[in-house]
């Protein structure tokens, strides 16, 4: 069987979890359980990108000791990722010594690509690249991300010659060597790929202090690519150890504001390594706030932690995973999320569990265990990573167990006297019930295994207390 790899791109440390890791992080550990309750065996990536300017003067701004400031900042979001009830099986840190070792390593392998050069542009500290004229001038000089002006620098730096591998990048997206989702996401990507340079992977150390110093030149760190993209590999312990039974890739989740790096970058130096290239990198989209892209300026920037507050793990993994389209943009708003939460996963499941465990315990149901896979239907969306058609198919099971259950009135059946008719109309509900828990449960684990619990403890109880509290 092979085995399979599942990636997550690694935040900056120089700020709080923000709800685009949110997605990152969820969309993988939804398949990382998909995958491995179908017999796989797999590995799931995170960890945190902590070299750069950006972090340098953030920990200057703070008065505090670098590493104290990276240190805190990286258990954050490992906090963060736990409180989400992801548990990647991997974790890296890019200020690992081991890391920063391999890193050097991996300079060396691609040193046939690199160059020096002096070079002057535009550069943005915020995206940590330096951009092209034209991107200036559609930008009036100013940085739609991070609402700053673009630097003109000069500087010598080592670059990674981009048009040694293009033709090899095409061919591997064309022939779906390296598959993107979604499809239009593809398109984008060969025409960037047609106009991308040579890209810079060094800086001079007196422009950029906080990171790792290219081999066999102190007055040069490399630049964020060659060091954060490597965490791929290196956490895989590349190039101490063989990898293959783990790269490539099997996915590498992104969103699509980075995906430009991993499907043009990322593939160069994976080429020059003479590594093959993940099969499959997916690109999702932003959350927008009532259909405004979310900004610090405009005060509508939504708080993941918030979020978790406001109803529970269960809830936020219910709404991003259902009602977040994960490869186009969604909108997320307070009223949606509270509609969700009240409406679906407190009415549809857990009215459901409570009814159905109230009837069984009432009528003494006996339920004897039984084997349950994944209907085709579901296997097919989860493989395509079509993972809200995969979460509406499950729910769909649980609205058809509500209309059954009012349907055949199993509360009359008993008043009647009819055991036997009651105990298979239970028993069915009961079957139903578990497939649609198992189902849900790589979107829903914690949900799930309650549900579970319920349904296949020595005697059915209902729960003392709802599973899904109405709240505002």
């Amino acid at each position: 069987m092979t085995k399979k790899y599942i990636t997550t791109a690694i935040p900056y440390v120089n700020g709080n979890p923000h709800v685009g890791h949110t997605m990152d992080y969820l969309l993988s550990d939804a398949y990382y359980r998909y995958l491995k309750l179908s017999g796989e065996e797999a590995r799931f990536q995170s960890g945190t990108d902590e070299h750069g300017n950006k972090i340098f003067h953030k920990a200057l701004d703070s008065k505090k000791d670098i590493n104290e400031y990276i240190d805190e900042n990286s258990q954050k979001f490992r906090d963060f990722i736990q409180k989400l009830d992801v548990y990647p099986t991997d974790f890296i840190r890019t200020s690992d010594k081991d890391h920063e070792r391999r890193c050097k390593e991996i300079w060396k392998k691609l040193e046939p690509h690199i160059y020096s050069a002096e070079y002057e542009g535009w550069y943005c500290e915020g995206c940590e690249r330096f951009v092209t004229e034209k991107e200036v001038e559609e930008n009036n000089g100013i940085c739609p991300d991070h609402q700053k002006s673009y630097e003109k620098l000069s500087e010598k730096n080592y670059y990674l010659r981009i048009s040694d591998f293009k033709e090899k990048i095409r061919k591997a997206i064309e022939t779906g060597e390296m598959k993107i989702l979604p499809d239009f996401r593809e398109k984008e990507m060969l025409k960037l790929l047609d106009e991308s340079p040579d890209v810079s992977v060094s800086r001079p150390k007196k422009n950029l202090s906080w990171g790792i110093t290219v081999p066999n030149d102190d007055s040069q760190v490399m630049y964020v690519w060659i060091d954060a993209l490597s965490n791929y590999i290196t956490v895989l312990g590349y190039p101490d150890n063989d990898i293959s039974d783990f790269w490539p890739a099997t996915v590498q989740f992104v969103g699509k504001d980075i995906l430009r790096f991993h499907a043009i970058i990322w593939p160069a130096m994976l080429l020059g390594l003479g590594l093959p290239l993940p099969k499959l990198l997916h690109s999702h989209g932003f959350i927008n706030v009532n259909g405004q892209k979310m900004s610090k300026s405009i005060g509508n920037v939504v708080d993941p932690i918030d979020v978790l507050e406001r109803h529970g793990v269960n809830a936020l993994r219910y709404f991003f995973l259902r009602h977040v389209d994960n490869f186009v943009d969604s909108d997320f708003t307070w009223e949606k999320f509270d509609s969700a939460y009240n409406n679906e996963l407190a009415n549809d499941l857990g009215n459901l569990v409570q009814r159905l465990a109230t009837l069984c315990s009432k009528n003494n149901l006996s339920y004897k265990t039984k084997e349950t896979k994944f209907s085709p239907v579901y296997v097919e969306a989860m493989n395509n990573f079509k993972f809200n058609e995969a979460f509406e198919h499950a729910w769909t099971h649980v609205q058809n167990l509500n209309k059954k259950i009012d349907e055949e009135k199993p509360w009359e059946l008993a008043k009647n006297g009819e055991t036997e008719k009651l105990e298979k109309a239970l028993s069915e509900l009961v079957d139903g019930i578990l497939h649609a828990n198992f189902e849900l449960s790589p979107f829903l684990p914690d949900a799930t295994e309650k549900i579970k619990d319920i349904f296949l403890g020595e005697k059915i109880l209902p729960p003392k207390t709802p599973l899904f509290p109405k709240e505002r």
